[in-house]
């Protein structure tokens, strides 16, 4: 399917603002022309709607040669029974009184749809026939914002997957249980995964996390209240290591001047000019969020030598060098000093061999 063209104004405007307004992080996936008189004009796409952590995929269907008519909606293949304006509805409402020139109506349509989409899910997961699956609904069916999706197929067995926010932290834990089996005196733990924010992966590294144990017989209205207990602990435990890497970034100051640039609010990257004789370089610092575990990783930059295409020359990344997480920031800043002295000599040499080369 073809993205050459472009959309018609009023089809633009919708999408622009489904795409900056929506609560949730909608994407275009592809865009296609459905006329055979203006197949440079694209009033068709599929758009990617976060829902359980996961995305559906819908395509919207504009047509271009009646501009003023609502578009219609093609959900997945795995939803077929998903009928959302097949009787009166606000849905229905909404696009019988469509108004083309309002740029929000895309918005509200496919947000509208989302919440019956979140309703068909419940309604799928509460038929199924499992036990265990009905108990630890019933367990946590008070928790806000909880979400369910029925998931089955020919090559894979049928599983329910549960998208439950955790209090306050900006992270949600993904359960997946396989169902078809009766609910037992010691059920098998389902597989858990947790996602957090892009805000919180800027000081917290959610892959590092080691989860709780599962014990036998355990449901997830007991794991949860122990789960936001030990993420908590480890949460502030991250925000503390913010001021570690700021005092680190403020010890390597008295060695190599005031930083150029310096992330103040999670001290992640810092960049300082630097120089071994005449030539001049930039040293990068990119600080992981498991320091002073793990060592910052180093990228020196040539302020006088550039490749072919204009780019000034960089390194490779350098983070094998001498290092304690239990020495003082004074003493880290020191050593990789000493580091850089011999880094930088090797690579002015392979700035210049690169630029004989050229």
């Amino acid at each position: 399917m073809a993205s050459d063209g472009v959309p018609p104004p009023l089809i633009a405007a919708q999408l622009n603002y489904l795409l900056s307004h929506f609560p949730l992080s909608v994407k275009v996936e592809q865009m296609w022309s459905g006329s055979k008189y203006y197949p440079g004009v694209l009033d068709r796409f599929t758009i990617a709607i976060p829902y359980c952590l996961d995305v559906v995929k819908w395509d919207v269907i504009y047509n271009v040669e009646s501009p003023m008519s609502a578009p219609d909606v093609i959900f997945g293949p795995d939803d077929e029974n998903f009928h959302p304006l097949s009787a009166k509805s606000k849905t229905d409402s909404l696009l019988d009184d469509w108004n083309s020139r309002d740029p929000t109506r895309l918005m509200a349509l496919i947000q509208q749809l989302r919440d019956r989409y979140v309703e068909y899910q419940k309604k799928r997961v509460a038929e199924v026939d499992d036990d265990r699956l009905k108990f630890e609904i019933s367990t946590i069916v008070f928790r806000e914002g909880i979400e369910m999706h029925m998931s089955s197929g020919a090559e894979k067995p049928e599983e329910v997957r549960f998208a439950v926010p955790l209090a306050d932290m900006n992270i949600d834990k993904m359960v997946m249980y396989p169902v078809g089996r009766k609910y037992g005196s010691a059920p098998s733990a389902p597989r858990l995964k947790l996602v957090s924010t892009s805000e919180l992966k800027a000081f917290f590294s959610i892959e590092d996390v080691k989860l709780p144990s599962w014990s036998d017989g355990m449901c997830m209205a007991e794991y949860l209240p122990h789960l936001e207990e030990f993420l908590e602990k480890q949460i502030l435990e991250a925000v503390s290591l913010i001021d570690v890497r700021r005092r680190f970034i403020e010890a390597l100051a008295p060695l190599f001047g005031r930083p150029l640039e310096a992330d103040p609010v999670f001290c992640r990257k810092a960049t300082f000019l630097a120089s071994s004789g005449v030539f001049t370089f930039l040293v990068h610092f990119m600080i992981p969020t498991q320091f002073p575990k793990l060592p910052p990783t180093l990228m020196l930059q040539s302020s006088q030598h550039l490749n072919s295409q204009g780019v000034p020359l960089k390194s490779l990344p350098l983070s094998d060098y001498p290092w304690s997480p239990r020495w003082d920031v004074s003493l880290m800043a020191e050593r990789i000093f000493e580091v850089l002295a011999d880094e930088a000599l090797n690579f002015k040499r392979c700035c210049n061999e690169s630029q004989l080369q050229h």
